[in-house]
């Protein structure tokens, strides 16, 4: 007879790990893990490191991994936190400024991805990469600010800008 697909094991109560963890390094923070900020992060490294010794082609590959990996996980807490508006404020909060931290981050590695792809001569790549961060993080903070002056740079736009009091 065939075993049940729908069978789980299910651990004794010994064995499962406890309902407070804090103290333990959980699975999701470790920069070795497939998803969460630190695997995107970790991945951002990897490149800066491909993009110092002029390996372009493995940064942006490890810079799309990023990407994808970061705009999962922002996706993913924004998600949970919706199913906990109105039933418990702060596990929507924490979830929700973890998702911002998460697409912050995204956005970061999306703006070193379109700046890679200009030191392959690949505007066409570059420039939807920097129109999503100036949107994400507007003109008037620092990132927004850096990822137009590229777009002003590569001639997408023709106007310069400079954020009031800068």
């Amino acid at each position: 007879a065939e075993p049940d697909a729908t069978e789980v094991e299910v651990l004794p109560a010994e064995a499962q790990p406890p309902a407070d963890a804090s103290g333990a390094m959980r699975a999701v923070e470790s920069s070795d893990s497939r998803i969460g900020i630190a695997a995107g992060q970790a991945l951002m490294s990897e490149a800066e490191s491909a993009i110092s010794s002029q390996n372009y082609t493995l940064a942006s590959e490890k810079l799309v991994a990023a990407r994808a990996a970061l705009n999962d996980v922002s996706t993913h807490y924004r998600s949970v936190s919706e199913v906990f508006v109105g039933v418990d404020s702060r596990v929507t909060s924490a979830l929700r400024a973890l998702a911002l931290e998460s697409a912050e981050v995204r956005d970061e590695a999306s703006y070193q991805l379109a700046v890679v792809y200009r030191a392959q001569d690949r505007p066409d790549l570059a420039v939807p990469l920097l129109v999503e961060v100036v949107q994400s993080q507007q003109p008037t903070r620092d990132l927004g600010q850096k990822a137009y002056q590229q777009l002003y740079e590569l001639g997408f736009v023709g106007v310069p800008y400079s954020a009031p009091g800068g």
